[in-house]
């Protein structure tokens, strides 16, 4: 049975462009980037009109693969408004190649400069560091079938992973760092990753697979902050028992300790104090993925987070914790709604580019919006950049939003 064929990219389909205009200077800067080995001076795809197509891929649900931006590359409007000509298939797969990912980042830093923190929870006023979640996901692709082919014979699976190890920030609900590596140990390690990439003034919260004592030390002695959860087997002597208030124990709160590791190497200890707050959950029993149920490992029904927060109440350290999930909101939001589950390349600077891309897409909602992303949000843009909504009725949609945080 012959593949459903992709709908063609035609004029009426793309609107909604002058929402472009405020990215167009920023990447400016990226025109003439990577041109080197063009000797002859005859490059007709530029970086900034490539991320500018990625960008258009990421908002119009009618652009659905790179074959559709070259689609939408032939259409005057496009050229007009991106100052791009037409783009042929086979530069757009090279320019995934040929373009620095690297230099999309001075651009996120920039947005993210511009993006104003939303209404921060008052229970943490307390908090003086940037609440910043860390975590990594996977994204997978089918590479070509003669690789696909070979890697099946040789690991038993076709698919290629990258994880994205990714930095966000609670307050502003944006990731402010994406880095894309294989899917591996070493230095592609998540540890590793964050310790290479280490703050002052920040407040790390992290699952336990962070959960490293030589991390936590880099991240006092760089003057910030964690919140962290640690194994259930872990081991440890208690130094000190805290007090617990009642709205400790209203909120689940177990214990609260300070305590001593001793095994391992000296230099593999904490070298500051160390402070334990145990948390009522629910109990899990792991179970395989072909029998049901989730695949987690086993939960004893305690929570165990370790923290160099000392004079923050028990109940806060919970609190801070549980804001662990907006990352993990934000990944379906990334991965499922701009189409980051469908890359346009499979090579790890073509992955980088397009992850970029969508980290600007987001800011790009928060600026126009003053919100987080939301699906509703998303959606609404998409109905305008493909003309099914009007701009007084997307102006509404954003007018709502600030009123209800008025």
């Amino acid at each position: 049975m012959a593949g459903k064929k992709r709908p063609e990219v035609s004029e009426k389909d793309i609107t909604g462009l002058k929402y472009f205009d405020k990215l167009a200077p920023l990447l400016t800067r990226l025109h003439d980037a990577n041109c080197a080995r063009d000797k002859a001076a005859n490059r007709r795809l530029h970086f900034d009109q490539y991320g500018m197509l990625i960008l258009l891929y990421l908002f119009n649900p009618i652009v659905t693969s790179l074959r559709g931006i070259q689609q939408a590359s032939e259409l005057a409007k496009v050229q007009k408004k991106l100052g791009c000509s037409r783009a042929a298939l086979g530069s757009l797969s090279e320019a995934a190649s040929v373009f620095d990912a690297e230099l999309l980042k001075e651009i996120i830093a920039e947005l993210g400069e511009e993006v104003k923190p939303l209404a921060k929870d008052a229970r943490l006023k307390d908090i003086q560091h940037t609440m910043t979640l860390v975590d990594g996901t996977l994204i997978a692709a089918l590479p070509k079938v003669m690789e696909a082919s070979w890697r099946k014979a040789n690991t038993g699976s076709g698919l290629v992973k990258w994880r994205l190890h990714t930095h966000f920030e609670v307050d502003r609900y944006v990731p402010t760092r994406i880095d894309v590596t294989p899917n591996g140990g070493g230095c592609h390690d998540e540890r590793a990753m964050l310790e290479s990439s280490i703050q002052s003034d920040r407040l790390y919260v992290m699952d336990r697979g962070y959960a490293k004592f030589a991390l936590f030390n880099k991240i006092v002695l760089a003057s910030s902050s964690y919140v962290c959860r640690i194994r259930d087997n872990s081991t440890y002597e208690v130094a000190e028992t805290r007090e617990l208030t009642q709205s400790d124990l209203a909120a689940g709160i177990l214990s609260d300790q300070i305590v001593r590791f001793s095994n391992g190497k000296a230099d593999a200890r904490p070298d500051h104090p160390l402070r334990l707050v145990c948390i009522r959950c629910s109990t899990h029993t792991s179970r395989g993925k072909y029998r049901g149920g989730s695949t987690g490992p086993d939960s004893d029904g305690v929570l165990r987070i370790a923290t160099n927060l000392l004079d923050v109440p028990a109940e806060m350290i919970g609190l801070i914790f549980r804001f662990r999930w907006a990352i993990e909101i934000f990944f379906r939001f990334f991965k499922h709604i701009l189409g980051c589950r469908h890359l346009l390349s499979h090579s790890q600077n073509g992955i980088e580019i397009q992850t970029y891309c969508a980290i600007i897409a987001c800011l790009l909602i928060g600026l126009w919006t003053g919100r987080k992303p939301t699906l509703r949000t998303y959606e609404m843009i998409c109905f305008y950049f493909c003309g099914m909504a009007s701009e007084e009725e997307l102006v509404a949609h954003i007018a709502k939003l600030q009123k209800h945080d008025a």
